[in-house]
């Protein structure tokens, strides 16, 4: 803190100087607030409540206000106001939903002066009127706002916003009469003093609650709010309807907003939580602060400016238990390590590339980007003091455009409007989806939903095809549990038969010679094995089959038999019987002389592994009925992974969705959520909101489904008194009316209501289309001009 330097700023006879500077609090602070002549400030919080007077090197303790032997909620405070008009004069709102006044001129160690009890709820924040003495407004978290004649003993008006919890009101510093709040369903509303029954103005401000608000000093149009979607906005409010003419976006809910005197476009801002920097925006340059204070540990609480002519010191209470004089020449300047280069992919693959100008020579070839000329700065703010303006950084813009035919993403808007997630029996998806894959011409795809559907569906459901199908159409094979062959009647025992189909099942493997596989339906010659009326199975080999290799063969209708009938008569074995047996030498040379074998020695089953494929006669299935889909998860998590790193992620998402439960433990969440969350973005930037709300809802991922699930309040009025519905139906309590109905067949509206938002009349989608097809006035008869669009 010594090598802080040190201000000192004229303000008419008076004087400010001091440093940076820090003293610890007993307790977090809640709020403060300074005095008129900015030599001292009072901290508030649950826990303590005191005031310090401001010198030039430190802060020193001048007064403790929580004193008795019991102290009472009155002193935990959630907010606290100094008057400034009234030096000895203090408002704070507690947290039992008291508002307390206190008296600092009073003799007494408790400088308690007033209390008022009328809330229900905690007291969110109270206002001095800024050139009324005896005049204070609350905001409440019941709702409601009091304003109160400090010579009276109770308030002197209520205002009901018809709304949720009040988190700010702010007298206007130009116009006698009114005053700001916000709530926290997202609205911001201008009221008048003088008329308690209705607010003058009502608009969204934000998407969620609306933290803070602030009148610009010098400007009485200008209403700042900051809210919890992490946004700064600038509102004009001297137009018809409110208009944001500056928007702010910051990096964590907005907690406090206050403008920087003597700056038109400078306001503090401090954030709810994560984040415990005060930061200091130029609202002409939104993204990036024009300076920030990095002290705090904890989450900032309350900021203000210690004078109201003064830009140079900024005071600020944190949850660190700390309170500090921030000195504005000993701020950081984010803008000083900002990088002036930077690279950013287009939608459809354009490439723009900004870098310093002293960076990148002068290129008289260098075409110049549509959008303008961008090598200059498009703010650059001429003030005598370089404290006071952001660092001239010019940077040179180049775009490179592709081929729009190289990169057209009309496959990914056509796929997502074609594809199934849902609705239909896994098969049917999986064939639906690989035939828009193909006709999309994407040959990958189909087949990887081809596979899918082959490794997870239920054997017992697919179709049976024909015979005689090679290898190309193995994906549609019956599964089967055995089959009828011809029976091998010469060149090799029923015996060493049998021992060698159990040898060979162990490999997953059967083998016969190619050419001479052929299968016969005679029941006569196939006594020893019937065909087995079980369920399906796949049978797979790595050999590459013909169309003569493979035969599915007709079942008989009689029962399987118990056990094989073995002939009397053995045949004499030509070589020793193994588990494994390799084909015998000289029938592989017998093989390379004459490939087809005839008389009696025909169709024997002695082949090397990768000559051929074969299927045989068994009464026992050797592999369970079908493969369970924990044995091909692995390979669908990498092939799911593999489609995402390549950008795919429809592919990705797609599959996970299809798949459900049998794939979705496989990956983890962390993951899942990366895809879903990639995917949305790119069918909302195309616009496909019916496939992004409908990939949300059968997503299962909670940080996922929930992103349809916010803001889903819709606030409306009454057609007819134009006052706010509170009831749940549609007859309005006020006029009694019903606010829905149709004006052109005069029945309550229960589907798709559309309205009119110049003359608020509407009804049905299909009725109002067809009305204004032949007439443009309103069809209530209000003679407004309605145009549907």
């Amino acid at each position: 803190m010594e090598k802080m330097s040190r201000v000192t700023t004229a303000l008419g006879s008076s004087a400010i100087s001091g440093r940076t500077m820090f003293c610890h609090l007993d307790a977090p602070a809640n709020a403060i607030s300074v005095c008129r002549d900015a030599t001292q400030v009072v901290v508030a919080g649950r826990n303590i409540f005191k005031i310090y007077t401001l010198e030039e090197e430190q802060f020193v303790e001048k007064l403790n206000l929580r004193v008795g032997r019991k102290p009472s909620l009155n002193f935990s405070c959630a907010d606290v106001m100094w008057h400034q008009m009234e030096e000895n004069l203090l408002a704070t709102a507690a947290t039992n939903g008291a508002v307390v006044t206190w008296n600092l001129g009073k003799p007494s160690r408790n400088k308690q002066d007033q209390l008022f009890t009328e809330h229900k709820r905690t007291v969110n924040k109270v206002c001095f009127h800024p050139t009324e003495v005896y005049m204070l407004l609350s905001g409440s978290q019941d709702g409601f706002m009091k304003c109160f004649d400090l010579r009276k003993k109770e308030s002197v008006s209520t205002f009901s916003g018809q709304s949720e919890s009040v988190r700010d009101v702010q007298f206007s510093m130009k116009d006698y009469f009114t005053f700001a709040a916000s709530f926290e369903n997202g609205n911001v509303q201008l009221w008048d003093i003088r008329r308690p029954d209705r607010y003058e103005r009502m608009f969204t401000a934000h998407t969620g609650p609306v933290f803070c608000c602030d009148w610009h000093p010098d400007d009485r149009g200008w209403l700042a709010t900051g809210g919890r979607d992490k946004m700064v906005k600038v509102w004009d409010m001297t137009t018809n309807r409110a208009k944001e003419i500056y928007c702010v976006q910051t990096i964590a809910s907005v907690a406090r907003v206050k403008w920087r005197p003597e700056r038109k476009f400078h306001l503090a801002t401090c954030s709810m939580m994560v984040d415990h920097n005060i930061y200091v925006w130029d609202v002409r340059r939104p993204f990036i602060p024009f300076a920030t204070f990095e002290e705090h540990k904890d989450v900032t609480t309350g900021i203000v400016w210690r004078h109201q002519h003064d830009p140079h010191f900024l005071l600020s209470g944190s949850k660190d238990s700390t309170l500090y004089q921030h000195m504005f020449k000993d701020a950081t300047r984010p803008v000083d390590k900002a990088n002036p280069e930077g690279l950013c992919f287009g939608l459809f693959g354009d490439l723009a590339f900004a870098a310093k100008e002293s960076l990148i020579s002068s290129d008289a070839n260098r075409k110049p980007y549509p959008g303008g000329d961008r090598r200059y700065p498009i703010f650059f703010f001429k003030k005598p003091d370089p404290t006071e303006q952001f660092a001239h950084v010019s940077s040179a813009l180049s775009v490179f455009e592709t081929d729009l035919d190289s990169n057209r993403m009309d496959w990914f808007v056509k796929t997502a409007q074609l594809y199934l997630l849902c609705g239909k029996p896994f098969a049917e998806l999986c064939d639906h989806n690989a035939k828009v894959a193909q006709e999309l011409k994407r040959p990958q795809v189909s087949t990887t939903w081809t596979m899918l559907r082959i490794m997870f569906s239920d054997p017992a459901n697919l179709t049976t095809p024909g015979l005689n199908h090679n290898l190309s159409k193995l994906g549609t094979l019956p599964l089967m549990n055995s089959f009828n062959m011809k029976e091998m009647s010469s060149g090799m025992g029923t015996e060493s038969r049998l021992e060698r189909s159990k040898g060979e099942s162990r490999q997953d493997n059967i083998h016969l010679e190619p050419g001479n596989s052929h299968a016969s339906n005679n029941n006569e010659e196939n006594e020893e094995t019937e065909g087995s009326e079980g369920q399906a199975e796949y049978m797979f080999c790595d050999a590459e089959l013909d169309d003569d290799d493979l035969y599915s063969m007709e079942n008989d209708n009689q029962a399987e038999e118990q056990e094989y009938t073995l002939p009397q008569e053995a045949f004499q074995l030509r070589h020793e019987i193994i588990d494994n047996p390799s084909a015998p030498e000289h029938l592989q040379q017998d093989k390379a002389d004459s490939p087809h074998v005839s008389g009696n020695e025909a169709e024997v089953t002695c082949l090397t592994p990768i000559e051929s494929f074969s299927l045989i006669s068994i009464s026992q299935p050797l592999f369970s009925p079908h493969l369970p889909a924990s044995f091909f998860c692995p390979i669908v998590r990498e092939m799911l992974t593999y489609y995402a790193e390549q950008g795919d992620v429809q592919m990705a998402v797609s599959v996970l969705i299809v798949l459900g439960d049998r794939i979705r433990k496989e990956i983890d969440d962390l993951t899942q959520e990366h895809w879903y969350m990639s995917y949305i973005d790119l069918l909302q930037r195309f616009e496909l909101w019916n496939v992004s709300n409908e990939v949300i809802k059968l997503s299962t991922c909670s940080a996922i489904t929930c992103l349809n699930q916010a803001s889903t309040t819709l606030h409306i009025n009454c057609s007819n008194c134009k006052r706010p519905m509170s009831n749940k139906g549609w007859i309005c309590d006020r006029c009694h009316q019903c606010a829905s109905v149709c004006a052109v067949c005069h029945h309550v509206v229960k589907g798709l209501f559309v309205w009119c938002q110049g003359c608020s009349h509407g009804g049905h989608l299909e009725h109002i289309m067809n009305w204004l097809k032949s007439s443009a006035h309103c069809p209530a008869g209000c003679g407004h001009l309605c145009e549907y669009t």
